[in-house]
């Protein structure tokens, strides 16, 4: 199908476009004129010729600007939208009540000629700015807000396509503050999300996609930080400059729906979810993220498929965060993995497992890793990455913690605990690594039942199982039926012993 070689590499021009939807919100003042010439210093960040407006007129208590229209232009993409007259409205009482189209138009032409034309409806939105210059405010809430996709020409032919996302009930406030960075906080909620894509390729027989969706419970909240006037315009620079966001959001449920038919193959299936989440920081110093999603429920099936499929989850999560300036003292780091209960229908199993050898239970998986580390370098200043290149390492390992380790598969468990520090000023006792000193404790449940099973299963043979019981023997103890124990422990010589045995 053609349709994906338009959309998804075209990223960055949906960005933009995201940029322009977004633009008018982020702002407040007490006069209409202020509030006026905020959106103009907004707007600056396409370009001096970004902006182009008709008039200006002042009459009574309203600001009326009409003909706005944005305008970007990259290797990439031209994006052109078409605002039309915006009214800033005097209430009287220190705030402003912005007016705009119900509706407007978005064009996007590609580089490759392809064009998409996009409309915005914002049925029932009112936006009330307040507050003071230094500090700016306003409310907005909105029945409805949407961005409609219906006109997309690829190669000289029409694409008969409808892509539609509509916010339902929206309310949320926002607080802009001037300075030397302009820092935004914004709280914001949505009922509901629906999203529709109906696509049908030209002169593809039976050819199409299609897909729904819908979140409920769509809450959003955080903070950021943008350089204004020459700074800003140093791209490679923002985040030295101050770019930083801290940014969240939270749903309670999500459920889609998709039909597919492309290259004479059909596939079609839903994908459900209970309460999800996800909250990312980045700035100069440290970026941090994290995403969790629980009650994950997966099936789908089609013509290249033997047998429907269905996954599931209690819950699925992954978080990082580490520094990414330099540090004169050791800074904190971590990952985190969590896969909770993930579960297959037994057709799935079949194929591994035809003569049911293995317990068909969830699996789970879970890691939480934390330590300290040293940053030699800001990896974000593109004034070092020359120093960066040319180092061997840029930074230092000074500590790691295993909090959890819990891994449950085919009937085995094994469970974990760790802690140790690196001494940097030694590279030698471990060939070039920075001498651990600490311990980790191992615990394997049902380890030896699991390689009756994979032997009987014939994915091992009986020689390499052998093999891998020896091991076993040799690093754990017994410490109940089918139940190992491991502790292995570094010194500060380095010294690696296991359960008491010096092994190294």
């Amino acid at each position: 199908m053609t349709l994906f070689p338009l959309v998804f590499p075209k990223m960055r021009g949906a960005v933009c476009a995201a940029a322009i939807l977004s633009a008018g919100t982020a702002v407040a003042d007490v006069t209409a004129a202020q509030v006026w010439a905020d959106w103009q210093e907004n707007l600056s960040i396409y370009g001096e010729d970004g902006l182009s407006v008709g008039a200006e007129t002042m009459q009574g208590n309203t600001l009326t600007v009409s003909d706005i229209v944005l305008t970007l232009d990259d290797e990439y993409n031209d994006i052109t939208a078409t605002l039309g007259d915006l009214m800033f409205v005097e209430n009287g009482d220190g705030t402003v009540t912005v007016e705009m189209a119900a509706s407007y138009p978005i064009n996007i032409t590609a580089d490759d000629d392809a064009t998409v034309k996009m409309t915005v409806t914002q049925s029932g939105l009112v936006l009330n700015v307040g507050g003071t210059p230094e500090e700016m405010v306003y409310n907005v809430t909105a029945d409805q807000y949407g961005i409609i996709v219906g006109d997309i020409v690829e190669d000289g032919e029409k694409i008969d396509a409808d892509f539609r996302i509509v916010a339902n009930d929206v309310s949320g406030s926002y607080t802009s503050k001037a300075g030397k960075l302009r820092a935004v906080d914004f709280d914001m909620a949505v009922a509901s999300v629906d999203m529709l894509v109906d696509v049908v390729p030209p002169d593809a027989s039976g050819e199409y996609v299609t897909f729904s969706g819908k979140i409920t419970g769509l809450s959003s909240k955080g903070s950021s930080t943008m350089p204004i006037g020459e700074a800003a315009e140093d791209v490679e620079s923002l985040f030295v400059n101050g770019l930083g966001f801290d940014i969240g959001y939270a749903y309670q449920s999500a459920s889609y729906l998709f039909d597919i038919n492309a290259d004479g193959e059909q596939l079609s299936g839903t994908a459900r979810t209970g309460a999800g989440s996800l909250n990312a920081t980045m700035n100069a110093a440290h970026i941090s993220y994290d995403a969790s999603v629980s009650d994950m429920n997966v099936a789908f099936e089609g013509a290249a498929i033997p047998f429907p499929i269905e996954v599931s989850a209690a819950e699925y999560g992954i978080g990082f965060d580490m520094p990414l300036a330099k540090t004169d003292e050791p800074a904190d780091f971590g990952l985190r993995v969590n896969l909770t209960d993930l579960a297959v229908n037994d057709m799935i199993w079949m194929l591994a497992d035809p003569a049911g050898a293995l317990p068909h239970d969830p699996a789970t998986l879970l890691i939480d890793l934390s330590g300290k580390a040293k940053m030699f370098f800001d990896l974000l200043d593109p004034t070092q990455t020359d120093a960066i290149a040319m180092s061997d390492i840029p930074g230092e390992l000074n500590a790691v913690t295993l909090n959890n380790l819990s891994l449950k598969l085919g009937g085995a468990e094994l469970t974990g605990l760790g802690d140790f520090t690196f001494d940097n000023s030694d590279l030698d006792t471990f060939d070039g690594m920075p001498r651990p000193a600490g311990e980790v404790t191992m615990n394997l449940k049902g380890g030896n039942a699991l390689i009756d099973s994979l032997v009987e299963m014939g994915l091992i043979p009986e020689d390499q199982a052998m093999m891998g019981r020896m091991m076993m023997g040799m690093f754990a103890r017994s410490v109940g039926d089918d139940e190992l124990s491991s502790k292995i422990e570094i010194n500060d010589e380095g010294h690696v012993i296991a359960n008491g045995q010096r092994i190294q």
